[in-house]
């Protein structure tokens, strides 16, 4: 089923000054970046360590592109911090499907592209003890997208 820890989703306000807190503070480099229209976002996947399973585990910088998206409402609400965590999967549609089965609603009918062309869906965070929770099945990287 679940696999690792593939990302842990941080919202702020200003992407690069939190790229370079995160750059100054703690050393990590930024792996990937991407403008993901469908869920109106502007991100930095910053690359933490590979996993046995052949994935790696990032931090995830989100910052909004327009004021209807998710994250924008999110930030409004709460302040920039952990919006979410994220675990990784080899069947994303399977282990979705299992855990719906289990009573836990699945927020997407089918998986979405997500970063680096990964497929995700998110889990409710009211079933999930407060966390929104994602799951990601990775694409195959060969290689960083900036």
């Amino acid at each position: 089923m679940l696999t690792r820890i593939d990302h842990i989703g941080i919202a702020c306000h200003d992407l690069d000054a939190t790229v370079e807190f995160y750059k100054a503070t703690y050393g990590f480099e930024v792996f990937h970046t991407e403008v993901n229209e469908e869920q109106g976002v502007r991100e930095a996947m910053l690359k933490i360590n590979d996993t046995s399973d052949g994935g790696s585990s990032y931090l995830q910088l989100l910052e909004p592109i327009r004021e209807d998206s998710t994250v924008a409402k999110w930030l409004a609400k709460n302040g920039e911090g952990v919006h979410h965590i994220a675990f990784g999967t080899a069947d994303v549609d399977g282990d979705a499907a299992a855990i719906r089965d289990k009573g836990v609603r699945v927020l997407y009918e089918e998986p979405r592209r997500g970063s680096m062309g990964s497929r995700i869906t998110f889990l409710h965070p009211k079933d999930c003890h407060g966390v929104l929770t994602e799951l990601v099945t990775s694409a195959p990287v060969e290689s960083p997208e900036h």
